[in-house]
């Protein structure tokens, strides 16, 4: 899952998205308001959700969300701030953000309110994706095919995610890179096709369909 962090400070940043890189999200950082602003408009479809920091240099948070919303961008936005009075929670929310999480926070907290809006933009109640004998469950990174729990590497997982966010969809190749690697990180020319090749050993060669010339989706098992 791929996710945009818009925030200033170094060192909170960097805590951020080690963190959650180490939680298993592909997370790309940026450390003002125009950096975010370019990054959404290139690649606002690939983006689950937008981690935001109101008080960003050139571009601040609170104008960059409200400028996403006229435009129509409708990702899914939570602020990461250190302004705790009631007005600028609201004056967030007002602007278009889903969330509001108060610094200093847990990582727990974070990564748990990024499933939560996450689930409520693909209109889910239930961190489990479901279809058909497949079970995924992006909380725990376990996945169940027919009632048995099947081992995938962090990539492996991923992958599989990325497909059953939009079940019988066809996604590229580009479209998987983009999902599984953020910015500056090396991807092999082989990488999609070995988890590929991974997850059909593990769960079978009927679960993922290649659609010759346009890209791979899964089939209900």
């Amino acid at each position: 899952m791929r996710l945009i962090l818009a925030e200033d400070d170094p060192m909170i940043g960097q805590s951020i998205r080690d963190g959650l890189q180490m939680d298993g999200f592909v997370v790309d950082w940026v450390q003002d308001g125009e950096q975010a602003k370019q990054a959404l408009s290139h690649a606002a479809s690939e983006y689950a959700l937008l981690l935001l920091d109101l008080g960003l240099p050139r571009l601040s948070g609170q104008q960059l969300l409200v400028e996403l919303r006229k435009s129509g961008n409708t990702i899914p936005v939570l602020i990461l701030t250190a302004r705790d009075a009631l007005s600028d929670r609201v004056a967030g929310l007002n602007s278009g953000a889903d969330d509001y999480l108060v610094k200093p926070f847990a990582l727990e907290e974070l990564v748990a309110r990024i499933h939560a809006l996450i689930r409520r933009s693909n209109g889910r109640g239930s961190s489990d994706i479901e279809y058909g004998a497949l079970r995924i469950n992006p909380l725990n990174h376990e996945v169940w095919l027919r009632n048995a729990l099947i081992d995938l590497s962090p990539r492996e997982f991923a992958l599989l995610h990325a497909l059953l966010e939009q079940p019988g969809a066809v996604l590229s190749r580009a479209q998987l890179e983009e999902r599984l690697y953020g910015w500056g990180q090396e991807v092999a020319s082989n990488a999609i096709d070995v988890h590929l090749h991974n997850l059909r050993r593990k769960l079978g060669a009927d679960i993922i369909f290649n659609v010759r010339g346009v890209g791979f989706k899964v089939v209900k098992p």
